[in-house]
């Protein structure tokens, strides 16, 4: 079973200064909104209204209450199109670069990486990606049909028109499928976490309890909407998701060599 070696530069981490820290922090701010930036030319490809994939006409057909009488979305604003466009051209960008993101966020937030540590990293990101890939499409099948056929159909008033504004349904849309990307990271940065000695299955499983309301609480305020069924649907894989990671963090090898009789 493979070991990991001891932090050698742990030392020299701590030792930074408060500015040092903060340029450092800067840097990794620098590198992942340039790698977010290059994510969202082609996002801006993808939602080009003359481009060949018109990711906003496949967000409406898919997701809009479409009808026979008039078009499913409205824009009333001049700015509107545009404006809605580009959020969902940068939200591609984020998707785009999420292995970049998070790899730039654990190298800062875990310091004194060893070499054997940032290969570990490094190997994770194509999981990092489909992990992410992995949300975007239980938003897509799941949350985010179920969670707009219930705010669209909350009331079947014959007196009441629903005719969302292009901004309000691309802007619910993208929140939903991107919060989904992110929950999904769970298991990954749980394994990482575990494999850098931060913390350890037993410890995970000890907090159950404390975990569930934890996950409630994050549910409840990172949900766009802030209606018990989005609730529903982004806490309870949450918290199966945590218990994905406590699953994988059991697999971390051991962090000292046995010694040899």
């Amino acid at each position: 079973m493979t070991t990991r070696p001891a932090r050698a530069n742990r030392a020299d981490d701590d030792s930074m200064t408060l500015v040092e820290h903060l340029i450092e922090l800067r840097s990794r701010l620098i590198k992942s909104g340039v790698a977010v930036l290059i994510g969202m030319v082609l996002g801006f490809v993808a939602v080009w209204p003359q481009g060949p994939i018109k990711l906003i006409d496949i967000l409406i057909l898919t997701f809009a209450p479409i009808n026979d009488r008039f078009a499913p979305i409205q824009s009333v604003g001049t700015t509107e199109q545009f404006t809605s466009y580009m959020k969902v051209a940068l939200l591609v960008g984020v998707i785009l670069a999420m292995p970049v993101i998070v790899y730039q966020i654990l190298a800062f937030i875990i310091p004194g990486l060893t070499d054997s540590e940032k290969r570990l990293i490094f190997r994770a990101l194509p999981f990092v990606t489909l992990f992410f890939l992995a949300g975007i499409a239980f938003g897509w099948f799941v949350t985010t049909p179920v969670a707009l056929q219930f705010l669209i159909g909350f009331s079947d008033s014959p007196l009441i028109q629903t005719q969302p504004t292009l901004s309000d349904f691309l802007e619910t849309v993208s929140m939903l499928l991107l919060i989904n990307g992110i929950v999904f990271e769970l298991p990954i940065i749980i394994y990482v976490l575990a494999y850098l000695n931060v913390t350890t299955a037993r410890q995970l499983a000890e907090y159950r309890r404390y975990a569930l309301v934890i996950v409630v609480i994050i549910a409840a305020f990172i949900t766009p909407t802030g209606d018990p069924v989005n609730l529903l649907l982004l806490a309870l894989p949450m918290y199966l998701l945590y218990e994905v990671g406590i699953i994988l963090a059991r697999f971390v090898p051991n962090a000292k060599p046995k010694s040899k009789v």
